[in-house]
């Protein structure tokens, strides 16, 4: 054995209980043994995100379409003139605070304020009567305000948040990204929750 192929053989063996041969491989650089290539058809993202396509949940685009997903913890959304683009977001904490279905945007706010819920308020009674626009309040710098009470798309200062089971009922995104689609959406965009 050459010790270029004992090299490539070690490197192989010594990844595969960490990232597989194939993503490994494809890592560092090396070209797969032929009898390797046929198992890396294609790499597996790591975040599980997928692109959905929009016809799976309304019959038409009409003035746009948002399909935030609980599960891959993902928001997509489709323009009027088909454009998509893909987020990251939070989302409920639990089950029971998630609400899935249909709904659609009825308001945009630029820097809203936030009032908690009567319900968070019972949870929680040290909690403030309302928060300010700024860096304290958990809407963020934008807000899109769903038909269904107390529901919102919106920002988050507090980034450690996306990604993860962490909100009340909203699905939140980075203030960045919560920007680029506020500037997107229009009121009467349709919502689904699944």
């Amino acid at each position: 054995m050459s010790d270029m192929k004992r090299r490539r053989f070690l490197a192989l063996g010594l990844a595969t209980p960490f990232l597989g041969r194939a993503a490994f491989a494809e890592e560092i650089g090396l070209t797969l043994p032929d009898e390797l290539q046929s198992s890396v058809a294609t790499r597996q993202n790591i975040s599980s995100f997928r692109r959905i396509d929009w016809r799976e949940h309304f019959d038409s685009l009409g003035k746009g379409a948002i399909v935030a997903d609980t599960v891959s913890r993902a928001l997509h959304y489709w323009g009027t003139d088909g454009s998509y683009k893909l987020y990251p977001t939070s989302v409920p904490i639990s089950d029971e605070l998630t609400r899935r279905g249909y709904t659609e945007v009825i308001k945009k706010v630029k820097n809203p304020t936030w009032t908690p819920t009567p319900s968070m308020r019972e949870r929680d009674p040290s909690l403030p009567v309302t928060v300010p626009a700024g860096p304290q309040n958990p809407l963020g710098v934008r807000a899109l305000y769903l038909s269904w009470q107390y529901y919102r798309i919106h920002g988050t200062h507090d980034t450690r948040k996306i990604g993860r089971r962490s909100s009340d009922g909203c699905i939140g995104l980075y203030n960045e990204q919560i920007i680029d689609l506020y500037d997107r959406v229009a009121v009467g965009t349709q919502v689904k929750l699944i």
